[in-house]
Order: C-alpha cells, then sequence, then structure tokens
C-alpha cells in the first residue's frame, strides 16, 4: 500500500483497509467497482493489455477499470471513499 500513502491522500489510505475489513462480503459489481476505482485512484488510466479470452475474472476486472478511463486520480480516490463509506453500512 505504499502507493497509496506516496498519494497523501489519508482518507483514501483509510477506507482501502476500512475495505479489507469488511465482515460481509460485497457483490461482484460492488467488488469490480471498488477495485476499479482502487486502481483508478492509484495508477491512473489502465494500460495493461487485457487478458485472455479464458480469462473470465481477469477480463471483468480489466474491464471495469478500463470503464474509468478519464477519471483522475483524485476523482477516483474521492469516489472509492465515498463507496466504501457507503458499504459500511451494509458490509462492516
Amino acid at each position: 500500500m505504499s502507493e497509496a500513502a506516496s498519494t497523501g491522500n489519508q482518507a483514501f489510505i483509510q477506507a482501502a483497509a476500512d475495505a479489507k475489513s469488511f465482515t460481509k462480503k460485497p457483490t461482484n459489481d460492488e467488488l469490480l467497482e471498488l477495485y476499479a476505482l482502487f486502481k483508478q485512484g492509484i495508477e491512473g488510466d489502465n494500460t495493461t493489455v487485457a487478458p485472455g479470452m479464458f480469462d473470465l475474472k481477469g477480463k471483468a476486472k480489466h474491464n471495469a477499470w478500463t470503464g474509468k478511463k478519464g477519471i483522475s486520480k483524485a476523482d477516483a480516490q474521492a469516489q472509492y471513499v465515498a463507496l466504501v463509506e457507503k458499504l459500511k453500512a451494509t458490509h462492516a
């Protein structure tokens, strides 16, 4: 998580820790949204090669992250924090 620490956004870092401590697992759609916003918040636009057609999980994650293209790191981090706060009501 040192990459997140370099952003200097304490709320984002705390939200990432909170997301790992959910007692009830979020839905697959919620997990994909968390993943995509986290990756966009840390790395920016997805420039990785798409996984092969038989890697369904990898493809879903890749597509979710790619769907956040153009969102700034700061905006993605803010959206991630807001999503974690929303999910804490039902999953924490």
